[in-house]
């Protein structure tokens, strides 16, 4: 269940008679429990509550219904059981159908409440559905009300109107959608007198009829003309009481879709709401899924909180203004010159969505606004203007509700900032708004979307939006020079491998013709725009981005071409988990980056321990100190033995046998042992899973020939061939072996090439002469054991996670960016011997736990004592070996090793392409 299902059920059973034997039940359905999981609960298998009449679900919440006027007692009794406790539970909660009383055990945060009024707080339960939750939701539930209403009433519309689902309709069914939201908020705010819009339906339309479209039509009209022309224009008497909006909100043809009853009925539930209630920070984006088919299924979940948002735009610019606000003290000049720059800067976001950015942006400039005019006791009439909110977004329901949230946040702020009477008498006729437009980013001309300041329009550019002006104004800045322009955002992540062809294409044009962009997030596009836009217009931009713009070949691939535009970082945070309230979540590992034209300024690194770090450089890889690039080397840089891939089999799963095949083989041949090997993939390793695979020599032939199934095998390997690709057609001469037939003449070490990214070390192992290791895997053969000490390293591991990409989450260990990369200082033969020392003390204590797993020795959660304590001194000879004691934190490991790898590219130059791998 989504929460805005949650929302309806839980309003559902609030507003039912209370049933004593039946709300712990119904409660815990509401929130998407199955049938099965309650059945349990009723029979008492699974509910171990020690409270009469209690219900406890184990890690999810103990409830208790009691009798009347207990309830605070109940809840207290609830919170000190010690079966709370042992089942983990997060929540506690009391009833007794009169009050209700609840408690975060996590947070310790508390709701009491009327029984009826409990729905109002369904937000604060969203966590027992597995769903995250922000402090907008928690405390005003409105919007998600509001939102699965309208979406009840979008689909009954667009299953009464089919022609209306189509793509030419579907525009005008938005932009109908746009105008209800307005008219129900200008009703319930005092733009309109209170619930005259949706009284004027309720009482003019008639169900049975079904001309609820015609009413809607003709007070749409109304709002399109000045009372001047009502009178030619016919307007009914009903209607002529509304006042002009303008030309903008109602202009065009006022066409409505048809309502059915159950429509009629939504669209009077619809309008019943508090809509003075609405959030225009998170409001827009939850809308948005309303009309849009492959998001409705998650309605109400994905938006971007506040505190998200204020991670691009405190850094990017509010922080300034806010200490200039601070250091102006109540000096009156200081004061009106920081109002006259606020008046000016311009906040443009070319991925705007719903435009949540825009409206925060606005709103804490009107707050900083604010404070300076009290200060200084001036006018308080803003003079911060929706006209300098610039926004591209692909999705035309999504810039309707844009605009239509800068708008509403303006009024709030008149309503908060100078009064209510004032706030109303502004408000209409609307004037200018935000200047959003549909479009794709990649491929409009920004220029021209927010121009330089001598070409900038003075004609709003869609007069028939919903939200456009007919009352033009001259633009503001024209005299005071150019203005401060923020580019700022959340484009949409979509991995080189993940991109559709129109996409690829979209990004070949950005970057003009430069074919080396192919592993590129699509992100990496808005970086490239922004950085051509700051050519021509002064500008500072910032994005929300995946990390893997900071990792792998996307650096050399990306931030050449921005640093040979001047550019350099102002700010970065360190990866961080960006995540929305969906239940299904992935918690994209993300960062934020802010850019500029090179200055002297200082620099912004934000860790994830929430400190700030200054510096005079932040490099790609969002290490202070150092903008080197790490460069794809095709051997180590300094003394590591040579890496290679592991064997390709190209078989068609015929040279690879089970556990099982292999031992019906042997039982059958036994003579078929000598050509049988452990096969080790990266998963095999890590996880301890046996398969193994046929090794057959090429004088071995003949001999492997005579066995009957091995034969056969070989046979089928020649067929999967002739049909395989390229490669495998030209190892269809020998069926028999692998592509590569690398072996060690006495061990290897194998790097799985995907490893989790929780582990604190890479999970790397010494195998012994007989096994294969498989191309999932990157191999070391023979090498000297202190060359497995300085791999299991965590200082090796934070190069790894620095400069290798990403699978998901995931360490996608590159041995070209990650292992030859890797700078090793010359090592003495006492270094070499502590090392080796160290690795064979790290391999006992994995010996003496067999027979667990590698993944069960390195889960960060579990990891044994004396394994954990082998690889603490294994790092502290590591590390001495570096700077003669331990790094103090990863970020020191990082200056250091950068610094190094500098120093040892420069003195090792490696071939720019890269060589063919003999057979």
């Amino acid at each position: 269940m989504n929460a805005v299902e949650i929302e309806e059920a839980v309003s559902e059973l609030a507003a039912k008679t209370f049933d004593a034997a039946e709300f712990s039940y119904s409660f815990l359905t509401a929130f998407g429990n199955k049938d099965t999981t309650i059945k349990r609960l009723r029979t008492g298998n699974t509910n171990a509550s020690d409270v009469p009449g209690g219900v406890l679900q184990r890690n999810h919440i103990h409830i208790a219904v009691c009798p009347d006027g207990t309830v605070s007692k109940t809840i207290v009794g609830l919170r000190e059981s010690s079966k709370t406790a042992s089942a983990k539970a997060k929540f506690v909660l009391a009833t007794d159908g009169v009050s209700l009383e609840a408690e975060d055990l996590i947070s310790g945060e508390a709701i009491a409440c009327e029984y009826p009024e409990f729905a109002k707080h369904f937000g604060f339960f969203l966590p027992l559905a597995g769903i995250s939750t922000v402090k907008e939701i928690k405390n005003n539930p409105f919007d998600i009300k509001a939102t699965g209403r309208l979406n009840k009433l979008y689909v009954e519309l667009l299953k009464y109107n089919p022609d209306w689902a189509t793509e030419a309709k579907r525009p005008a069914l938005n932009q109908f959608i746009a105008r209800l939201i307005f008219c129900f908020f200008a009703e319930d705010t005092g733009i309109f007198r209170p619930k005259e819009f949706t009284k004027t339906i309720e009482q003019m339309s008639d169900s049975q009829s079904g001309n609820t479209h015609e009413i809607l039509c003709e007070l749409f009209r109304a709002m399109d003309l000045k009372s001047k022309d009502r009178e030619a224009a016919n307007i009914k008497n009903w209607a002529n009481g509304f006042p002009y909006v303008n030309g903008g909100m109602f202009a065009g043809v006022a066409e409505c879709p048809k309502f059915s009853r159950i429509a009629r009925s939504y669209l009077l539930s619809v309008g019943n709401l508090e809509w003075d209630k609405i959030n225009p920070d998170i409001f827009g984006s939850m809308i948005q899924a309303v009309a849009d088919d492959e998001e409705r299924s998650e309605i109400g979940m994905h938006y971007t909180s506040v505190p998200n948002i204020s991670k691009v735009l405190n850094p990017l610019f509010l922080d300034d203004l806010r200490a200039h606000l601070q250091t102006a003290d109540d000096n009156v000049r200081k004061l009106r010159n920081l109002r006259k720059r606020l008046s000016t800067i311009r906040v443009f976001d070319p991925a705007c969505g719903s435009g949540n950015f825009l409206v925060i942006a606005y709103k804490e400039m009107r707050a900083i606004e604010h404070e300076i005019v009290r200060r200084t006791k001036d006018d308080p009439k803003s003079w911060i203007k929706l006209e300098n909110y610039y926004g591209i977004e692909i999705k035309s329901f999504a810039v309707e509700i844009a605009r239509l949230s800068l708008l509403i946040a303006e009024f709030q702020c008149d309503v908060q900032y100078i009064n209510q009477q004032e706030a109303r008498a502004m408000v209409l006729p609307l004037h200018r708004t935000g200047q959003v437009r549909v479009g794709n980013a990649l491929v409009l001309n920004w220029l021209e979307i927010c121009p330089p300041v001598a070409k900038a329009i003075t004609v709003e550019h869609d007069l028939a939006g919903p939200t456009g002006r007919l009352a033009l104004e001259e633009n503001s800045m024209a005299e005071g020079g150019e203005p401060e322009t923020y580019i700022c955002g959340n484009p949409p992540y979509i991995g080189g491998k993940s991109q559709s062809k129109e996409q690829k294409a979209e990004l070949a044009v950005v970057f003009k013709g430069d074919r080396n962009f192919g592993e590129l997030d699509y992100v990496a596009g808005w970086f490239a725009k922004s950085a051509q836009y700051a050519d021509e217009i002064n500008s500072v931009f910032a994005f929300v981005s995946t990390n893997s713009i900071n990792q792998g070949a996307q650096v050399h691939q990306l931030w050449p071409k921005l640093y040979k535009r001047g550019l350099e970082i102002i700010f970065a945070y360190e990866p961080f988990k960006w995540s929305n309230s969906a239940k299904s979540n992935a918690a994209v590992l993300c960062t934020i980056i802010g850019l500029r034209k090179k200055s002297a300024g200082e620099k912004r690194l934000y860790s994830t321990e929430n400190t700030v770090r200054s510096a005079q450089l932040i490099g790609p890889y969002l290490v202070t100190g150092h903008d080197v690039i790490i460069q794809q080397s095709l051997s180590p840089i300094s003394e590591l033995p040579t890496i290679l891939t592991g064997n390709s089999p190209y078989d068609g799963g015929h040279l690879i046998l089970t556990g099982r095949c292999k031992t019906s083989l042997l039982a059958s041949s036994p003579s078929a042992a000598r050509f049988v090997r452990r096969l080790y993939g990266s998963a095999d390793y890590i996880n301890g899973e046996q398969r193994y695979c046929l090794w057959i020599g090429d004088n071995e032939v003949q001999d492997a020939l005579r066995i009957p199934e091995i034969a056969e095998r070989i046979a089928d390997v020649q067929k999967a061939r002739q049909v395989g690709g390229e490669v495998a057609q030209g190892l269809v001469a020998a069926p028999h072996r692998f592509r590569y037939t690398h072996t060690p003449r006495q061990r290897a070490i194998i790097i799985p090439r995907v490893s989790s990214e929780r582990r604190e070390y890479l999970p790397a192992g010494l195998l012994d002469r007989n096994s294969v290791i498989a191309d999932s895997a990157q191999a070391v053969y023979d090498p000297e054991l202190w060359v497995f000490s300085i791999i299991l390293s965590k200082l090796h591991l934070v190069w790894a996670k620095t400069t290798s990409g990403k699978l998901k989450n995931d360490i996608r260990y590159s041995s070209a960016l990650s292992y030859n990369t890797f700078p090793v200082p010359a090592l003495t033969n006492l270094n070499k011997a502590a090392l080796s020392r160290s690795a064979e003390d790290i391999l006992i204590a994995r010996e003496v736990l067999f027979p667990r797993t590698i993944a069960e020795l390195y889960d960060p959660d579990e990891m044994p004592e004396d394994l954990r304590r082998a690889h603490d001194v294994n790092d502290e000879i590591v590390e001495r070996i570096y700077i003669g004691r331990r790094f103090r934190n990863d970020t020191e490991r990082l200056e250091k090793l950068f610094e190094l790898y500098a120093k040892m590219a420069s003195e090792n130059p490696q071939p720019k392409k890269k060589a063919k791998r003999a057979a």
